[in-house]
């Protein structure tokens, strides 16, 4: 018996990274999954490779309905829907603030915020009438601390985490929990579009990023798709039936601070500088 036995789902972004992994992961668990995408070629072969429980429909989550088409399309492939994840992302700009092409900065938050704004809309339509339903957002440790991503993408997924609050502020009770997943140093393909690279190569890149990600947490290895499909799963499941509202972290401790195997200078060397501080001459 699957986890997700019965469950009906839509995944943005799912034709590669994270979204790939969840929506292969739900599958196995007894989910059937819509796979929205923008990549016809990759979201196609995955969801032949799920066979009946997967199907897939193209979506720009930036253009309006192209969420509520794939939710549509749950309902009307699968018989409804019980969970969606609104995952789909790009890397955003890059470069100080002074260097972002406003053009580059409004695509960032139409994919990130907008597209997420959008899937939560199209799901609480829904999910509020049935009365039950799991929204999970793709948010980011980003979101949290500076220097994690741009500018712009960082921006976003801190908002994405309070419009996770007052979303599921809003639809708690009416049975629908909001959630959110903020991924740490996680091996995807969007770091090998950030490069520049479309497609199988940026897909290509992901090996690349495991080994240069596996030593910046507190965990010493890159994060991977899976660890963090793992959670969502649990989020779609009705083993989190009480959770709603949160943020969980899957980023190996990123967000705990410095890693102390990183320290540039031994404690005990600080603290004999300190001591040694205390015997010189008062100033003034």
């Amino acid at each position: 018996m699957g986890r997700l036995d019965g469950k009906r789902a839509v995944i943005t972004g799912a034709a590669s990274g994270i979204g790939e992994a969840t929506a292969r992961l739900f599958a196995s668990e007894g989910a059937r999954v819509v796979l929205a995408d923008i990549d016809d070629a990759r979201g196609q072969q995955i969801a032949g490779e799920l066979g009946e429980h997967g199907c897939y429909v193209h979506a720009d989550v930036c253009e309006d309905g192209a969420v509520a088409r794939a939710v549509a399309t749950a309902i009307e492939d699968f018989g409804g829907l019980d969970c969606i994840f609104n995952n789909a992302g790009n890397p955003g700009s890059t470069g100080g603030i002074e260097e972002i092409d406003p053009a580059s900065f409004d695509r960032t938050v139409a994919v990130h915020l907008r597209g997420v704004f959008l899937g939560i809309q199209a799901a609480a339509r829904v999910m509020r009438p049935q009365g039950a339903g799991s929204i999970i957002n793709a948010a980011s440790v980003a979101g949290f601390a500076a220097n994690m991503a741009g500018h712009d993408y960082s921006a976003c997924k801190a908002a994405i985490i309070q419009l996770t609050r007052t979303t599921a502020n809003e639809l708690g009770e009416h049975g629908v929990r909001v959630n959110a997943v903020a991924p740490g140093a996680i091996a995807t393909a969007i770091f090998g579009r950030a490069a520049g690279l479309e497609g199988e190569q940026a897909q290509r890149t992901t090996q690349f990023m495991a080994a240069a990600l596996s030593d910046v947490a507190p965990i010493p290895r890159a994060g991977l798709p899976g660890d963090v499909a793992e959670l969502v799963l649990w989020l779609a499941s009705d083993a989190s039936s009480y959770v709603t509202g949160q943020v969980i972290g899957v980023d190996g401790g990123i967000l705990t601070g410095s890693v102390r195997r990183h320290r540039p200078v031994d404690p005990e060397v600080v603290l004999d500088l300190i001591r040694k501080s205390a015997a010189t001459d008062a100033p003034g």
